[in-house]
């Protein structure tokens, strides 16, 4: 349940999906996810962070092995979901 928790969180998963693409920078992070603010951001680095699934790097943050792992499981997740709403939305 906690994995839960942490990915139910506001831009949780939306970061993990934007480092799937390679490393990023706050400021990169922080125009992927539009209206985040600052300390929003920061704190969602930090429990990200401390989950071992994001790491700092030279070239911004990135996933960890395990937040690679995570993104395969929930990819998935992200096809189904395009198609079902597709079909919710008609």
């Amino acid at each position: 349940m906690v994995i839960f928790d942490l990915l139910g969180r506001k831009w949780a998963m939306g970061i993990i999906w934007h480092l799937n693409n390679g490393p990023s920078t706050f400021r990169a992070l922080q125009a992927y996810c539009e209206n985040i603010s600052p300390t929003t951001l920061n704190k969602r680095i930090k429990e990200l962070s401390n989950a071992h699934l994001i790491m700092k790097t030279l070239d911004g943050y990135a996933l960890t092995e395990q937040g690679k792992e995570l993104f395969n499981l929930i990819s998935p997740l992200g096809k189904w979901a395009k198609t079902w709403a597709k079909k919710i939305t008609i």
